[in-house]
């Protein structure tokens, strides 16, 4: 099945043509491609064509080029485009260019307020970046589905989640790729880093390490440590099943849950879910089903997995295990369902297919057989996204100095994400709100850092105003 056509591989086309520009229009969506955008005058048009992949591009390229009296003058990738010197900068607060501005922002003045801080060094909360400043830190080794990919090439996702985390949270962050994969090391670096960072999230470090790693620094450190990659999905999944939930009528506990990918997503919904009431959950790896007693291709993460889940202990296939399921949630690769998978799950099933670009199950394939359907892709509905989580629970950490962020502080955004849809507004392809919901952060934050504070994890915030006001 091909997919669909998508902005992530639009292309900026100059044509020339004798031709209006119906006519080429006509031409580009003939070839399967989508005009996002057409404009022209005389006979100069412009066009930015979504399409499927590079092949693709060339094929609208052609078909254009072949048309009588057309010319493409030229033709750019808008994805490459737009990284050309990366998506962030750092910019000043100050105008420097004012009078005694240098003095203040920097010598002499800064010293007083370097002293200031090593009377007292919590109060570079309030008097640097570090106040609203996390680190994004990757090594590179599980970046989206690439795989070891290595730092330099994983930094244009850090930098993209840099972007997330300011324009849906306004939080301050910046991407940070180690050259190294060595767990002892990234934990170490990060130590060092950390007095520069009111927060650490982890991005793209492969299983199992990132478990240690992230237990570690959180053992530690005495700011927020999260891996996004985990409990963003987990958290987000949830949110998605409570309102799910609502529809079908079915209660937590009575749920068959099969978990298929038990890598860093995979052990973080599987957690999540039974914190919030799951029994009956099942998952499965590459070798098969996890249960007690197995032996092949586990580690202690798997052997965590092994005593906590699969209450009867299954042993068979992940097609064995559909029979019955309620949920099927998918962090794991596609095509690994069918449609006669589907038909042997509950009444009313949940499917969570979650992979990327190309989820486990497509969509049209599922839709006759299932009552509720989410991806992790902005082309269909119910897209299981994580920037509807990070911004949000680091936003109210930061806010209240929490020390750590919580399996309650968890469990507390998934339900403020969910409280975001409305019950008129709920239905079987709106049971998760969009990620441009401008009310998302601010609901998790506040919710974030209420449990925080009831959890006695936040501490005393620092009033601002008792730096600059004299009277």
């Amino acid at each position: 099945m091909k997919i669909n056509p998508s902005p992530s591989y639009s292309i900026d086309l100059t044509v020339e043509s004798k031709l209006d520009r119906p006519a080429l229009e006509k031409i580009i969506t003939g070839a399967e491609g989508v005009p996002a955008l057409s404009e022209g005058i005389a006979n100069l048009f412009r066009f930015v064509v979504n399409t499927r992949d590079s092949a693709h591009q060339q094929e609208i390229i052609q078909a254009l080029e072949t048309a009588e009296g057309t010319r493409v003058i030229s033709a750019d990738e808008v994805t490459f485009r737009s990284h050309i010197g990366g998506k962030i900068a750092v910019t000043s607060k100050l105008d420097l260019a004012a009078k005694g501005a240098l003095a203040i922002a920097y010598t002499p003045g800064v010293g007083r307020v370097c002293m200031s801080i090593h009377e007292n060094v919590a109060r570079a909360d309030a008097l640097t970046v570090k106040k609203n400043m996390v680190a994004v830190v990757s090594d590179g080794t599980a970046v989206l589905g690439l795989g070891d990919i290595g730092p330099e090439a994983g930094m244009p996702v850090m930098e993209g989640k840099a972007m997330l985390f300011k324009e849906f949270g306004g939080v301050d962050a910046f991407p940070i790729c180690l050259a190294t994969k060595d767990t002892e090391e990234i934990i170490r670096t990060v130590k060092l880093l950390a007095p520069t960072f009111g927060g650490i999230n982890l991005e793209d470090i492969s299983a199992p390490r990132c478990f240690e790693i992230e237990e570690r620094l959180k053992a530690e450190l005495d700011i927020p440590v999260f891996h996004d990659d985990q409990h963003g999905t987990a958290v987000v999944s949830l949110a998605a099943l409570y309102n799910a939930l609502k529809i079908t009528g079915k209660k937590m506990g009575n749920l068959k849950v099969i978990v298929n990918g038990i890598g860093a997503a995979g052990m973080a919904c599987s957690k999540i879910l039974l914190a919030a009431g799951v029994k009956n959950l099942i998952g499965f790896d590459r070798t098969g089903a996890i249960y007690r007693g197995r032996t092949d291709k586990m580690n202690p993460s798997k052997e965590w997995f092994a005593e906590n889940t699969n209450p009867e202990n299954e042993k068979g296939s992940l097609n064995d295990a559909m029979k019955g399921a309620d949920l099927f949630l998918g962090v794991s690769a596609p095509g690994c369902i069918t449609a006669e998978d589907l038909k042997k799950m509950a009444k009313d099933p949940v499917v969570f297919a979650m992979a990327n670009p190309v989820p486990e199950i497509m969509p049209e394939i599922a839709r006759p057989y299932v009552r509720i359907m989410a991806t992790g892709r902005s082309d269909y509905p119910n897209q299981i996204n994580n920037v509807l989580c990070f911004p949000g629970i680091f936003k109210g950490a930061l806010r209240c100095r929490a020390s750590a962020i919580s399996e309650g502080m968890k469990l507390a955004a998934a339900r403020a994400i969910a409280s975001l849809v409305s019950d008129d507004q709920l239905s079987e392809e709106f049971i998760i709100p969009s990620v441009f919901d401008r009310r998302v952060a601010d609901v998790v934050a506040d919710e974030v850092e209420r449990v925080a504070r009831a959890e006695g994890l936040a501490r005393e915030v620092i009033d601002c105003k008792t730096f600059y006001k004299l009277r």
